[in-house]
């Protein structure tokens, strides 16, 4: 599995109002293209940053299931001008769950 973790940097105040958007609408979307969520996770430390993880079955399959939400109705005509306006930035990191342990 490759797995995008996810750092989301919300505007002042808008992290809860971005999270029941994206729990209701977003995450059930990408669930049905095949992605695995893991989250959110909220900061303890910052009260407009939250964490989530987005899994994929492989490298390959990452570009089109991505291309599958980001082309889709959904997306373009709903949660990204409902969704980005909310955000001040965010990161994505590209990691590889290794089918072995390495510390253990």
């Amino acid at each position: 599995m490759v797995v995008e973790m996810r750092t989301y940097k919300t505007k002042p105040g808008r992290r809860a109002e971005f999270l029941e958007i994206f729990c209701r609408k977003s995450v059930p979307a990408h669930e049905e293209i095949g992605m695995k969520i893991l989250g959110p996770f909220l900061s303890v430390e910052d009260p407009d940053a939250f964490f989530f993880m987005r899994g994929f079955p492989d490298l390959a399959s990452r570009e089109p299931m991505k291309a599958k939400f980001y082309e889709g109705d959904l997306w373009r005509t709903e949660l990204e001008r409902t969704l980005m306006p909310m955000l001040d930035r965010f990161d994505v990191a590209l990691v590889d769950d290794p089918e072995e342990k390495i510390c253990w």
